[in-house]
C-alpha cells in the first residue's frame, strides 16, 4: 500500500498533465476504486480509456482490477479513521445534514447491540435457541425477508428451524399442537399488530417465546420469556430495520459460535450439499 501511495505521489509531482490528474484522483478516491472501471475514471477526468490504461501499466498493473486486488490484499481492516469520521459526523449533524443524523444513529445502535451481547438475556436467548427441539421464527409479512434470512443463518447452526409468516392466516403449524420444548422467535415491528396475541397464544401452547422488539413494548415481559430490545428510532421510520437486521446478524453469529463442533460439522455438511445441488453459477 505504501509503495502504491509513493508511486502516486511521484506521478503527482513529475508526471505528465494527464498522469498528474489520474494520480491525484486515485490518491483522493482510494476507497472508491473498487467500484470504478478504467472507463468510468476516464469519463470523470475527461480522458481516454487508453490514457488511463497506460497509466495503470506504468504503475505495474494490467488494469484497474489489479489495483482492486492489491487493495483487497494489503489494506488491513482497521479503525484508525473512526475518531475522525465521528467528529465529521458531529459537524455534519450541526449543519443539518439528514444522512449524518441517520448514520450517527446506526452507529449508536451497533454500540447498543454490542453491549447487549454481554448481557444475561443474550446468553439465555442463545442457549434457548440451541436447546429447543424446534425453532419457529415469526414476523409480519412486510418483514418476512428478515425472518427468512434469520432462519437460514440459524439453520447453519442447528436443524428444525422454520419461518411462520402467518400467510395461511392461522399459524396452524405453531398452534395446532401443544409443546414443551419448542421456541418461537418473534421479530416485532410497528406493523405486526398480532405479535402480542401470537406471543400469548404461543405461551399457552407451551412454547418459550424470544421477542425481538423495542425497549418500550409494554407487554414484552408479560408474554415473552426472553426479550432482546432496541431503542426506538429517532430518525426516519418508526421501525429501524437496519438495526433489527444487525441484531439478528449478530445473534445468529453468536448461536453459530456457541454451537461448537456440532455446528461446525453441520456447516461443512451444508456446504457439501450446496456443492451437490446448487444451480451452476451464471456466466
Amino acid at each position: 500500500m505504501e509503495d502504491l501511495g509513493q508511486k502516486l505521489k511521484t506521478y503527482m509531482k513529475s508526471g505528465t498533465p494527464a498522469e498528474r490528474r489520474i494520480a491525484r484522483y486515485f490518491s483522493d478516491h482510494m476507497n472508491e476504486l473498487p467500484f470504478e472501471t478504467a472507463s468510468s475514471v476516464a469519463d470523470r477526468l475527461e480522458l481516454s480509456p487508453m490514457t488511463v490504461g497506460r497509466f495503470l501499466r506504468a504503475l505495474g498493473y494490467q488494469g484497474l482490477d489489479g489495483i482492486k486486488v492489491h487493495l483487497r490484499e494489503t489494506v488491513p481492516p482497521g479503525t484508525s479513521q473512526l475518531p475522525d469520521s465521528i467528529e465529521q459526523l458531529r459537524k455534519d449533524i450541526a449543519e443539518g445534514r439528514p444522512l449524518a443524523g441517520l448514520m450517527s444513529e446506526q452507529i449508536e445502535m451497533l454500540h447498543h447491540i454490542y453491549n447487549l451481547a454481554s448481557q444475561p438475556q443474550w446468553r439465555d436467548a442463545v442457549a434457548a435457541v440451541l436447546a429447543a427441539n424446534e425453532v419457529f421464527v415469526a414476523a409480519h409479512h412486510s418483514t418476512a425477508c428478515l425472518g427468512y434470512h434469520f432462519c437460514n443463518h440459524l439453520g447453519i447452526a442447528r436443524d428444525h428451524v422454520q419461518l411462520a409468516d402467518g400467510t395461511n392466516g392461522s399459524y396452524t403449524e405453531l398452534l395446532c399442537h401443544q409443546t414443551s420444548d419448542s421456541l418461537l422467535v418473534i421479530i416485532d415491528s410497528h406493523r405486526f399488530a398480532k405479535s402480542r396475541l401470537l406471543a400469548r397464544s404461543a405461551r399457552r401452547a407451551g412454547y418459550k417465546v424470544l421477542l425481538v422488539t423495542s425497549q418500550y413494548t409494554e407487554w414484552a415481559h408479560e408474554f415473552a420469556n426472553i426479550t432482546l430490545s432496541l431503542p426506538p428510532s429517532r430518525v426516519g421510520n418508526r421501525d429501524n430495520y437496519s438495526a433489527v437486521t444487525a441484531l439478528l446478524e449478530f445473534f445468529a453469529a453468536a448461536v453459530s459460535h456457541s454451537a461448537g463442533p456440532d455446528g461446525e460439522a453441520r456447516g461443512r455438511r451444508i456446504a457439501e450439499l450446496e456443492g451437490m445441488f446448487a444451480d451452476a453459477p451464471l456466466r
